[in-house]
């Protein structure tokens, strides 16, 4: 079988970080004996330079026959003054949207021989921990009715923060379901002392939670979330939450485990395709100068290959690939190490792939 993935490379240092994980699914490719076959898409500044829009519809045509998709980043101070639709952020958007991507996936992992990168106490961190975050991505304040208008008192701005009982439904079973293929703890984080949309989605989880008795499931205020993942990150299992409380929440767990340059994503609805990108920005600064950590996207190209394609064992031996490069001391200059060894994008990308073997485990 042929596994059919297009490539969205994007801007700054997307194009980089997607060649590397391209590399390593063709390492992939060699030690499984699976082929892919890869299809380029413009996408992001990259795409509205060429065709004046930031997600043309041959990009979106081709996606539709694919299988996943490789995102790199998108973005640049080159197209800041352009129309809110017109943006490279656009594109990102019309894909989930496109592909009804409404979960997030994002697991913040801190392996233990990166302890010295997090910014807390090593006695917190003794032994790293493994979280998910599983974030409602298409609803919520950021979707829903927005206006800015003027009164006697001046300028007002409205934003409104609106769930539906099945938005709710869909995403709470992604995340049991995640959860039971880890340690079957979920923390649901809300504002239910507040939110009326909290309360909603309070009352829903809890609900379903009764066709997953296996899993042991806890509520916390999005306050105290925040607190507890400083105070005690390997609390956590699977941590589930809406559009804004996931995209603060993530953001928080992803710098604990030392750089953002770590940390993969994976975007998806119902079926089995998925968006993949690291969770980084476009970093323009950094482009071209073989300085950027594309571990995030190598690991996204893993989570795609488990949760899109149907293959755990080679999602695990890029993950195995990646923990032996740690074990080695190797590293890019994001991320600090005791005695470590920095290396470059290229040969950080090198020293994954030549540490790929089948049954590793």
């Amino acid at each position: 079988m042929t596994y059919r993935i297009a490539v969205a490379r994007g801007d700054g240092v997307g194009p980089e970080v997607v060649e590397s994980a391209v590399q390593i699914l063709n390492r992939i490719s060699e030690v499984f004996e699976i082929e892919f076959e890869f299809k380029d898409v413009l996408v992001g500044g990259a795409a509205y330079d060429v065709t004046g829009n930031p997600l043309p519809e041959d990009t979106l045509n081709t996606i539709k026959g694919c299988d996943s998709v490789l995102f790199g980043a998108v973005g640049g101070d080159k197209w800041d003054d352009l129309p809110h639709e017109l943006r490279p952020e656009a594109a990102i958007l019309g894909l989930r949207k496109a592909l009804k991507a409404y979960s997030n996936l994002r697991p913040g992992i801190l392996y233990p021989q990166l302890k010295e990168a997090s910014p807390l106490k090593n006695h917190i961190v003794e032994n790293g921990f493994d979280i998910c975050v599983v974030r409602e991505l298409t609803g919520g304040i950021y979707f829903g009715r927005k206006r800015t208008w003027e009164d006697e008192n001046g300028e007002r701005a409205e934003d409104v923060e609106e769930y539906s009982r099945e938005e709710i439904e869909r995403i709470a079973r992604k995340a049991f379901h995640t959860a039971m293929k880890r340690r079957k703890k979920v923390t649901s984080v809300d504002k239910a002392n507040v939110l009326h949309t909290s309360r909603l989605w309070r009352k829903v989880v809890e609900e379903i939670h009764l066709e997953y008795p296996q899993v042991e499931l806890n509520h916390m205020y999005i306050d105290n979330a925040c607190m507890q993942a400083v105070r005690n990150p390997s609390q956590f299992d699977v941590i589930l939450t809406s559009n804004i409380f996931g995209d603060i929440l993530s953001d928080e767990i992803s710098m604990l485990t030392g750089s953002i340059g770590l940390l993969p994503s994976a975007s998806m609805g119902d079926g089995t395709e998925g968006i993949y990108e690291p969770i980084h920005g476009s970093a323009p600064d950094l482009a071209g100068l073989d300085r950027v950590n594309p571990i995030g996207t190598i690991l996204s190209a893993s989570m795609m290959l488990e949760h899109s394609l149907g293959l755990p064992e080679a999602a695990r031996s890029i993950e195995d690939a990646v923990k032996k490069v740690f074990e080695e001391k190797y590293h890019t200059e994001d991320v600090f190490m005791e005695g470590g060894k920095t290396v470059g994008t290229k040969e950080i990308t090198r020293l994954i792939a030549q540490n790929i073997e089948k049954g590793a485990n």
